[in-house]
């Protein structure tokens, strides 16, 4: 082991060295092919997500962000609706709800970070139209408890899976609970594309059929546009780099799986707080994020050892200059506001070695002695 070589949050480099042969073979084929935007790999790549899912239909999109937007449009959600979700998203979840004209409304969370059920209910009032679990981390939020929620008040379900591709509640996949699944192909993610892109998921052939019409200018065909729409299209490069991704994923979730339980196995309790692992789930850690108190001196500590690591997310959405319009302030969510200061994401990424993940844990623990 060297103790003294960088370890990276993330390492996008290796991990093209990793699949460099692959990729480049598929960039090859699209370009000497010359279809560059829609095409088959696209329409492809839809089916194979959808039977991977289990789900009935898959439009693929530019963006994780582009399907919240558009996945809420088709469902009819707009001007004045109110949609609750958790106050410690990326910032595109509550940005997908305000450029649709609907209002972005917060429920505190449970330990594990993930919005709790209870606190969704008291969010509800007569404007609520849906809720938007974000199945942060990898793990897919409590969703049996959720979806009584939704169907006591007769709610709609967004689910925001751009970080738990592949992940499974109760044997059920992340994006087959909400009527549209919301998931995000960033290079960050697990299964990640070389650029921006995302897609949907749903069972609703009819919103399948807004959002793809949505995606492309609203056209039907090549020159009839029914409704005036948007540029969400992925590249087909995208579409086909993907489809590699999508038949090597199992190994990259399996190594990430077992890093975190290294992390388990090797850090300690008595300082770190992990979120425990529910029977009921298949957590394939988009990130490891530990909760530990003096967060900061931490961070640079392992700086000092050349460790990355990284906060997702320091500030909640409800404190975002963006989000002022709605009238909080800090206290109004107090366990998300105290995990802020508490969250620590350690490198997890697939191209890590065993030897990496004791050394950053050793690190961790030498840090509280």
């Amino acid at each position: 082991m060297n103790d003294t070589a960088p370890i990276r949050y993330v390492d996008m480099a290796a991990q093209f060295t990793e699949q460099r042969d692959e990729i480049m073979a598929r960039v090859e084929a699209v370009l000497a092919e010359g279809k560059l935007v829609g095409g088959p790999d696209i329409e492809i790549l839809e089916q194979e997500i959808a039977e991977f899912c289990g789900v009935a239909h898959v439009v693929a999109l530019n963006s994780g962000t582009d399907a919240l937007a558009l996945g809420m449009a088709a469902l009819g959600i707009g001007e004045g609706d109110e949609v609750i979700l958790p106050p410690n998203s990326f910032i595109a979840s509550a940005a997908a709800v305000a450029t649709i004209g609907a209002v972005p409304m917060f429920a505190d969370v449970c330990d594990d970070q993930n919005i709790d059920p209870e606190k969704v209910e008291a969010a509800v009032t007569p404007r609520t139209k849906a809720i938007m679990p974000v199945h942060l981390t990898g793990r897919i939020a409590d969703m049996a408890p959720l979806l009584d929620v939704t169907e006591r008040h007769g709610l709609l379900v967004v689910e925001d899976a751009s970080q738990s591709f592949g992940s499974r509640y109760e044997g059920r996949l992340a994006g087959s609970f909400g009527d549209v699944g919301c998931f995000s192909a960033h290079p960050l993610k697990n299964f990640n594309a070389v650029g921006d892109s995302g897609f949907l998921t749903t069972d609703d052939g009819e919103v399948a059929e807004k959002v793809a019409k949505m995606r492309n200018h609203g056209l039907v065909g090549k020159g009839l546009s029914e409704s005036f729409g948007y540029v969400s299209r992925m590249d087909t490069l995208q579409a086909a780099i993907l489809r590699y991704k999508l038949e090597v994923l199992p190994g990259v979730i399996e190594r990430r799986r077992s890093y975190a339980a290294l992390y388990r196995e090797y850090l300690d309790p008595e300082h770190v707080f992990m979120a425990p692992e529910r029977d009921v789930e298949f957590n394939t850690y988009h990130t490891f994020v530990i909760q530990v108190d003096c967060r900061d001196e931490l961070k640079a500590h392992l700086e000092e050892q050349q460790i990355g690591s990284a906060i997702h997310y320091p500030l909640p959405l409800h404190l975002q200059p963006a989000a002022s319009d709605f009238g909080h302030k800090a206290g109004d969510f107090p366990v998300t506001e105290r995990q802020a200061e508490r969250i620590l994401s350690l490198p997890v990424h697939q191209t890590l070695g065993q030897d990496d993940v004791r050394r950053v844990a050793a690190t961790v623990n030498s840090f509280f002695g």
